[in-house]
């Protein structure tokens, strides 16, 4: 078998079942363990698959869950709340997913103040240095990158406990805010969009001219845990997907986007 061959059948895999070990997919593709490591690699760098956090097992990477997702789709259920957002807020929203070196944006809603930032669609950001970013660290839906983080402004946390301390932040409040980490004079505020099953796969950016970060984040763009009550922009379920009430990690935002809410 070919090193082609190889990391097709490899991938297959994964997305067959998933996460496995890399002693399951040596077994399963019956390729040599260099191989397959190889193959793995090539797979990561193209954001097809990805490791967990010890590196143990594989699962498929962002590319194939944004994919499986439909961004299309969710940029569409976000739409009315996303508009909300903007209405309440009057600054510029985004709805921002993982991507294989960080976030993008997919869909926006432009805010009522002439002063404010341009497109953000397809751009891609850092993690560390984002608010969607620290969303997706913060509740497991992304992991930092091995090496030295990138210092995009003086005001950017390239300091790793630092910045565990930051994500520890953003879980227990729910919500994910920057000022001046990732552009000078930008600031932005950010919750997760969950799944039925609760994972989280989205995240609303409210964001503009730091002119109102100075007080915190905009009023009506700060979204506050479940044990605050946060008010709901949409029924519990993303997609219309059945499977129940969702499980919700303690003192997460209830933002949802539903098909309900573009009605």
């Amino acid at each position: 078998m070919d090193a082609a061959d190889l990391t097709a059948r490899v991938l297959a895999l994964v997305l067959e079942r998933s996460p496995r070990t890399v002693v399951e997919l040596e077994t399963a593709a019956g390729g040599s363990a260099d191989g397959v490591r190889s193959a793995l690699d090539a797979l990561e760098r193209h954001g097809l698959v990805e490791w967990d956090a010890a590196r143990a097992r594989v699962s498929p990477g962002p590319c194939e869950v944004r994919y499986a997702q439909g961004n299309r789709d969710l940029a569409a259920l976000g739409q009315t709340a996303m508009r909300r957002l903007a209405s309440e807020s009057g600054e510029t929203v985004n709805l921002m997913v993982r991507t294989p070196r960080g976030a993008e944006a997919v869909a926006q809603v432009d805010g009522r103040h002439v002063l404010g930032v341009s497109s953000w669609i397809g751009r891609e950001v850092p993690d560390h240095c984002s608010a969607a970013g620290k969303v997706f660290l913060a509740f497991g839906a992304s992991v930092l990158p091995a090496g030295r983080l990138e210092l995009r402004t003086a005001h950017t946390i390239v300091d790793r406990p630092l910045l565990e301390r930051e994500l520890d932040a953003v879980r227990r409040r729910g919500y994910a805010t920057i000022v001046d980490e990732l552009e000078l004079g930008l600031a932005a505020v950010a919750a997760p969009v969950r799944e039925a099953d609760g994972a989280v796969v989205a995240a609303p950016v409210g964001g503009g001219p730091d002119r109102t970060s100075r007080r915190g984040p905009p009023r009506a763009a700060r979204p506050r845990g479940d044990r605050a009550g946060a008010r709901r922009l949409g029924p519990a379920r993303l997609h219309g997907r059945a499977g129940g009430s969702p499980r919700r990690a303690p003192r997460a935002p209830v933002i949802r986007l539903t098909e309900s809410s573009t009605r």
